[in-house]
């Protein structure tokens, strides 16, 4: 075969030349581009590397921002707390100085003022917002989350950061966290609120040494040892739901500490084991204290009778033969009407609450729950709050009353034979006397009646068919259709129709609204006036009962209203209602619990230290969770700007040209390239005889 000067070409220049053209171009494409590759077809791997790459630094980017934004909100919080604290400490240094003994009422006034201003400066501090968001309203930022009442309006939603996959951290402090939340190791505290002096001689001090004469009271210089002429009717709750009805009766020479000890076997304790601790303070107030922690059930009633006749009048089956009794006792030795009356009845608990309607009791130390809800213009409100047993958690509309209610009392087990009696006054300032029967479903279900039973009206369940609740599902909410129904007056068409009973229902929510607050407590709002004529009692119709036997005697499954012991210390916090009643205390000059002058339920100054300190504990604990979310924050801040920075440098060393390396190829490519050029033009030059 002849070669031919273009096969010299194509084999040594054609060839070599595109390939050095293009290797030429791809250096000079990575030095002006600063990259290694253009498109994917260029190099599928580190094409495939860098997207996985630019993903990665897309998520921690993200990261960052999220982590950015939950600090700034999380370090606010944590300024603000440093502010609660602060003006906590000012709160119970004043507190202190009021609890002295050495101020005047001028002096009080002045503290009382101040405290009012620090309060005021909790609510701003509560009200705290970064760019229109306000930081204690859970996720309903939009919210301002205290109220000028100091009720909580926002929600108890955490709000959560991105910090990578599967993982979040909180990054806020609810306004139910703070101002409503609870301390489980806080053991309840309650306290009576009747000061008690020696009847024989109010110069002479009280103890649990004293004996139960030095505390009723008596008409001649008699001992008596032999008959338990004093009666004492004592009401409890339990610290795990249990109530109880306990008639104790006690002699002349008996001690107060006797007294106290049989109070506190009523509540289970034994010679081995405390339940509770029960105490006689120095104004000789009894007080009880929970040793189960995390408990907010336990509760207190006392009542003291004794016939100074010899009779057994203070010796009663139902607590309201009682109300014929004296509560003055020198009425009793020195009666300004006659004829003279023997009965004398010591209150043990006072609250300044009215009675139900019809009840038979006007001696306002025997009622218990048989009480009228409070008046506040257009709103009537309960004032014991509504707790599940198991979970010590507030009830809502959708709890079944079973959950709430001692099962332990009637017929044990179920609500089955239960019944409520609600009375009082509509809107329209007319009375009513309602019955409301638990039934379970094999006794027709539960029902209402206006009429002591006579016209039963069904109370309806929300299952498909709608029949007559069972008891022991009957919820909250059924309860507070009957009770708006009752209270706005309007009344099923018919006995047994569901769809007249749901019209009944809506026609009455347009009057007003029965609800349970944030709290637990059933409270009623007159839609159309601002200053109710309603009126709400509402009980449990084996209230008041006290049985020769204790153990036939069948006591309230629950309270609603309550003229009960006063709570000084309790594991659910509500930090502005707290906050009210230690101002309160001042403000009323009140060193104690006492019933004889201001406000009846208040603590007193004493117990509001008390409560100081729980409530100085809980923020405390509060602001070390905030606390160690802003460090986790920092931590996985500082965490992902490593990572970016890793990860960064990864796929600059994956898709980044480096210009060392390139302009040393670019020489070396030139270099070849110039040297293929010269070998072609040399060999061009030859002839055909230098092949041969």
């Amino acid at each position: 075969m002849r070669v031919t000067q273009s096969m010299y070409y194509d084999n040594l220049y054609g060839t070599n030349n595109s390939n050095l053209n293009k290797r030429l171009f791809d250096v000079n494409k990575q030095i002006a581009s600063g990259l290694k590759i253009q498109y994917a077809s260029d190099d599928i791997a580190t094409f495939t590397e860098t997207m996985r790459l630019d993903n990665e630094i897309t998520t921690l980017t993200q990261i960052t921002k999220s982590t950015e934004s939950a600090y700034k909100i999380s370090n606010q919080t944590d300024v603000v707390l440093n502010e609660f604290e602060t003006s906590m400490n000012r709160m119970r240094t004043l507190l202190l100085n009021a609890a002295n003994g050495v101020n005047d009422d001028v002096a009080l006034d002045a503290i009382g003022a101040e405290l009012r201003g620090i309060e005021g400066h909790f609510k701003n501090l509560a009200n705290t917002s970064i760019n229109g968001q306000f930081l204690f309203s859970g996720s309903a930022v939009d919210i301002r989350p205290i109220s000028e009442d100091g009720t909580y309006n926002g929600n108890d939603v955490g709000m959560k950061a991105f910090l990578g996959s599967h993982s979040q951290q909180q990054y806020n402090l609810s306004g139910a966290e703070l101002f409503l939340g609870e301390e489980v190791l806080v053991k309840r505290e309650i306290t009576s609120n009747v000061v008690n002096k020696n009847p024989l001689d109010a110069s002479a001090t009280l103890s649990s040494n004293s004996t139960i004469r030095d505390l009723m009271g008596d008409t001649d210089d008699t001992v008596d040892s032999v008959n338990n002429k004093h009666h004492f009717y004592l009401r409890g709750t339990t610290s795990d739901g249990t109530m109880f009805n306990k008639k104790i009766s006690m002699k002349d020479d008996d001690k107060i500490d006797e007294l106290l000890t049989q109070i506190g076997n009523s509540y289970g304790n034994t010679p081995n084991l405390k339940l509770v601790n029960v105490s006689f303070n120095a104004a000789g107030q009894i007080e009880i204290e929970d040793k189960m922690k995390g408990s907010s059930k336990l509760d207190f009633h006392l009542v003291g009778a004794v016939d100074f006749s010899g009779g057994a009048a203070a010796d009663v089956t139902d607590i309201d033969s009682l109300d014929s009794g004296e509560t003055n006792f020198a009425e009793i030795v020195n009666p300004t009407v006659p004829p003279a009356n023997t009965l004398y009845v010591k209150e043990f608990v006072k609250s300044g609450l009215h009675g139900a309607v019809g009840a038979a009791s006007n001696i306002e130390g025997l009622l218990l729950d048989r009480t009228q809800f409070v008046q506040n213009g257009s709103k009537l409100s309960s004032n014991v709050s509504q707790i599940e047993k198991g979970t010590n958690a507030f009830a809502t509309p959708s709890t079944k009353i079973s959950e709430v209610a001692d099962l332990s009392q009637g017929n044990a087990g179920t609500l089955d034979g239960t019944q409520f009696k609600l009375t009082g006054f509509d809107v329209g300032n007319n009375p009513f006397d309602v019955q409301i029967d638990f039934k379970n479903t094999a006794n027709g279900g539960s029902t209402f009646s206006w009429d002591n039973g006579v016209t039963n009206y069904s109370i309806f369940n929300v299952e498909n068919p709608r029949t007559a609740v069972d008891a022991d599902d009957m919820t909250y909410q059924q309860l507070m259709d009957v009770v708006n129904m009752v209270v706005t007056k309007n009344i099923p068409a018919s006995t047994n129709t569901d769809t007249d009973y749901d019209a009944a229902i809506n026609s009455s929510n347009s009057l007003g609204q029965t609800y349970l607050s944030s709290d637990g407590r059933m409270e009623f709002v007159d839609m159309h006036s601002k200053d109710t004529q309603a009126r709400i009692s509402l009980h449990d119709a084996n209230s008041g009962q006290f049985a020769n036997d204790p153990a036939t005697t069948a006591s309230s499954v629950m309270a609603f209203n309550s003229n009960n012991a006063l709570t000084v210390r309790d594991p659910k916090t509500d930090f502005f209602k707290a906050i009210d009643e230690m101002i309160t205390a001042v403000e009323n000059y009140k060193e104690r619990a006492d019933a004889s002058s201001g406000d009846k339920r208040n603590v007193g100054i004493q117990n509001a230290i008390g409560m100081m300190d729980d409530l100085q504990d809980h923020v405390f604990r509060s602001h070390s969770l905030v606390g160690a979310q802003s460090n986790t924050l920092t931590n996985s801040l500082e965490r992902t700007e490593i990572l970016k920075l890793s990860t960064m440098t990864l796929r600059s060393s994956t898709i980044d040209t480096d210009l060392a390396e390139a302009s040393l190829t670019l020489t070396q490519l030139s270099l070849n390239y110039e040297a293929m050029l010269s070998t072609v033009g040399r060999v061009s030059k030859l002839s055909l005889v230098n092949y041969l």
